[in-house]
Formats: C-alpha cells, structure tokens, sequence
C-alpha cells in the first residue's frame, strides 16, 4: 500500500512569483529568486504555473537593504491569554538550514531552551506558541494534529543552485514541518517577521489531520482559505482585536519597508462566484488555489462581522466545527462546504442568528441560492 502524499502548501502565490519575476520594474536579483522559488515549487509539487492570474507589479524605493531589515519589527509581544483555559504544553524545535535546501538543518533553539541570537529562530520559536495556544485554548486541541505534534520549523532555507534568497515560506505535510526562507529583501523578506504567516502555514497542517482536502480546483482553494481564516483568527486572538479592530489583512509584513502598505491577501475583498474575474477557472496555480480561496474568505469575514465580538467565538466555532465535524470530503466544493458550516451553526447554537449570518453570508458571494435547501447538499 502506497503512502499518502500531502500537498507542498506555500504561502506566496505562484502568480505572483511569475508576475514578479517577469517583471521589468525591480532589479535582476529579485527576478532571479522569485524565477528559482517558482521553479521550485513546480519540481517538488510538480505543477505547471503558467501566469494565468495577473498581479500588479510597482518598483521598490531606493531605501537600502539595511533600512528596510532594521525598520522590521519582531514577532508580537508574548500572549495575553484570551481565557481562562490552560494551554497544553507545546513542543518546539527550529532548526537552521544555513542558506541551503538541507533539511531540517542544524538545531538551533529546543523547547524549554534560552533565546539564540537570531531573530529569525526566536521569531518562529514564538510564532509556533502563539499558534499551538490558541489551538489549544480556543478549541481543546493538542497541537495541530490533536495528538502533540511537535512543531518543527527550519529557517534560513535557500536553493542550492539559486543565486539569490529563498521567497517563501511553506507547510511540507510530508515531513510535518515548516520552511521559511529569508527572501530577496527586495520584493520579500524574512518570512518568519510575519505572525500570521506562521499561523496560516501551521493551519495548513490543521486542515491535513482533520479534512485533508485536495490541492485543486475548489477544495484546494477551501484549503488555502481555511488556513487564511485561522491564520487571521490567530493574529486577532494574539492581540486582543475585535472583528472591528482587525485588518483581515495576510502577509502585511513579509515585505521590505519599500513595498509596506500592500498584502498578499485580503479578506475584506468583495470577491463573489458569480462575478468574474473573481472565480479563476483556468490550469495555473493547480487551477486558482490562491484566487478563488478569496471566495470562501470573504464569506467568514462577512459572518464574522455580522455576528461581531471575537472571530473566534462564533463564526470560528463553527469552521473549526466543520473542518472537525468528518463531513467535508476530500474533494469538497464551495456549496458542500457552505451547507456544512450553516448545519454546524444551527447545531452548536441555540440563537439562530447565527445560522442566519452564517447563511446570508454565502449567498452574498453566490455560493449558496437564498432558499436552498440544505439536504440536497448534505
């Protein structure tokens, strides 16, 4: 019997490594590593990333690279916690690839051990708890797996024929660990200065140990979502936001100084099925997984603003539920999808206002008809 083959799930989007990397607008540098991250991530997952998706290109400032790393702020500060909960005990291990592809790398930091002089491995180090909290705070859960996965992240990871830096940062289920590369520090840079990062990587291993969904079409796209939506419930959770006070913003900080103000994703976009160009129907990015992700991910934001407080106390509920609930099938579309977290809702709680956001937030990006019935889905 053959063993199961998880999905590489990088955070960067293939488009916009192409776009980049096609790009007359930054220097050689740059092109060069975006050409040999996306090159990369064709080999190891062998999928063709022709540019189907345009993504806008702007040149970088002038500032220095030194301006740019140093102006970089550190991971958040320590957690506050969000509840009366004890947090089960995590695991950490960080290991330093040393600018190679030679995985893990050397151990650099292991749980229970003093902070090393390297921001990048203190930054994971921190970025793991913050995420293994929450998990286990919010939900009762034992790590990501339920069962105490060690969390394992190997930094400082570079192509050993590439010239320039790594730019990406990816989920290998695989292996069950983490990799983040520092970047061109050009159009990216250190990709473990961005909590939410870390967040949507891990999730990806949430999502591989509850409903591991396929990476393709739909419900590859509902696997980078889920892992945007706790990526962002996590950030909220670490800080103490509102849905109010959120940005809803993902990769906010995995540019240099020069691009700040821009994100990878938003989920604040008004990204609707029956409004094209949002539903990407052609072969690029294993047919959109990082486009049409921004469908599902407009609808928790609508829902969880709708229903306002914390992401994590309703809205949250319930997709955490779904993913948990054995219903979603590997293959699962957006309307399977939508039916099981509008049946988990009216379920796991008694105001019904919470179905009904849940509900109206589906039909408003055009997955679900207002009247439909639920078991013709289910």
């Amino acid at each position: 019997m053959s063993e199961v083959q998880h999905p590489i799930c990088g955070f960067v989007p293939p488009h916009v490594l192409e776009a980049i990397a096609g790009s007359t607008s930054v220097p050689e540098e740059c092109r060069i590593a975006c050409h040999y991250t996306l090159k990369h991530a064709g080999s190891y997952k062998d999928q063709h990333h022709q540019l189907g998706w345009k993504a806008h290109v702007r040149s970088p400032s002038t500032k220095s690279k030194e301006d740019r790393t140093t102006a970089l702020q550190p991971v958040q500060q320590p957690l506050t916690a969000a509840g009366a909960e004890l947090a089960v005990p995590v695991q950490r291990k960080i290991y330093d690839c040393k600018e190679t592809q030679a995985r893990p790398g050397t151990l650099v930091r292991s749980e229970g051990q003093e902070r090393i002089k390297d921001r990048q491995g203190n930054n994971c180090y921190d970025g793991f708890k913050i995420t293994h909290d929450f998990y286990s705070k919010i939900f009762g859960r034992n790590s990501i797996d339920d069962r105490g996965l060690a969390l394992v992240g190997s930094i400082h990871y570079k192509l050993n024929s590439a010239p320039a830096g790594y730019n990406n940062a990816f989920w290998d289920g695989n292996k069950n660990q983490m990799v983040f590369g520092d970047g061109d520090h050009i159009a990216f840079d250190y990709l473990t200065d961005s909590p939410d990062v870390i967040a949507h990587e891990l999730s990806h291993g949430f999502v591989q140990f509850t409903s591991p969904l396929e990476y393709y079409w739909q419900a590859g796209a509902l696997n980078e979502s889920c892992a945007d939506v706790f990526g962002c419930m996590i950030e909220q959770w670490h800080m103490r936001q509102s849905v109010d006070d959120g940005d809803w913003n993902v990769g906010q900080t995995v540019f240099p100084v020069s691009f700040r103000g821009t994100a990878l994703r938003t989920l604040k976009a008004g990204k609707a099925l029956f409004r094209r160009p949002y539903l990407y129907t052609g072969g690029a990015d294993n047919r959109g997984v990082h486009i049409n992700s921004g469908i599902p991910n407009h609808a928790f934001y609508l829902a969880a603003k709708s229903l306002r407080g914390y992401s994590w106390e309703k809205a949250g509920k319930v997709w955490y539920k779904t993913m948990t609930s054995g219903k979603i099938p590997s293959n699962c579309d957006f309307a399977t999808f939508a039916a099981v977290t509008v049946d988990v809702a009216g379920k796991e709680f008694i105001d019904a206002s919470v179905e009904n956001a849940i509900r109206d937030a589906w039909v408003k990006v055009g997955v679900l008809a207002p009247n439909v019935s639920l078991k013709a889905l289910l």
